[in-house]
């Protein structure tokens, strides 16, 4: 199975990022492609732009779901909705492919500071990614990240740790029942 795996933030230092390493932990027997939104910089959106022709990130962007089978990201939440670096690459690329996330299963995760654990932005993406072709098979929102997550061991609370490989395991299980079928 290949994985594609990434988090919604551009910070060198992104929580989010470290989320989305600790579960990769669980998918080592995978071929996991973890990219950077850094590496799809581009102007802010427009449509005046978007008249002199696409980014080459855009495309590439769409390529790496393209081959993946699988999408696992976690959302950054900026006042509440999606950081500006995962939107910008999400709107330039909904303008060549408007099914961006092509009908992958998604394991859709968010994490903050705060105790909502990026809340606001999973349950905007939760309605909204669908319909951009994401096939969302299992979310987890990690509260109080500081308090929840050590850099070394990953999520440290006895319950946050079984509800996420609870979830990673339904995950695996509905994915496998796809490609049964």
């Amino acid at each position: 199975m290949k994985i594609l795996a990434f988090a919604g933030s551009s910070s060198s230092t992104s929580i989010n990022r470290e989320l989305v390493k600790f579960v990769l932990k669980d998918f080592q027997e995978h071929e996991i492609n973890l990219i950077d939104l850094n590496d799809y910089t581009m102007p802010v959106f427009s449509v005046d732009l978007e008249k002199k022709g696409f980014p080459d990130e855009a495309r590439q962007f769409l390529n790496v779901i393209e081959t993946c089978d699988v999408i696992i990201c976690s959302l950054a939440e900026h006042n509440r909705s999606y950081s500006a670096a995962f939107k910008n690459v999400f709107d330039w690329a909904s303008r060549i492919n408007v099914k961006v996330f092509q009908n992958k299963p998604m394991l859709l995760m968010s994490t903050s500071p705060g105790g909502y654990g990026g809340g606001n932005v999973m349950n905007t993406a939760k309605t909204f990614f669908p319909q951009s072709g994401a096939d969302i098979k299992e979310t987890f929102s990690l509260p109080k990240f500081y308090e929840n997550f050590d850099l070394e061991s990953g999520i440290i609370q006895p319950e946050l740790l079984k509800e996420i490989k609870d979830k990673i395991e339904s995950f695996k299980n509905q994915v496998e029942s796809l490609k049964d079928n």
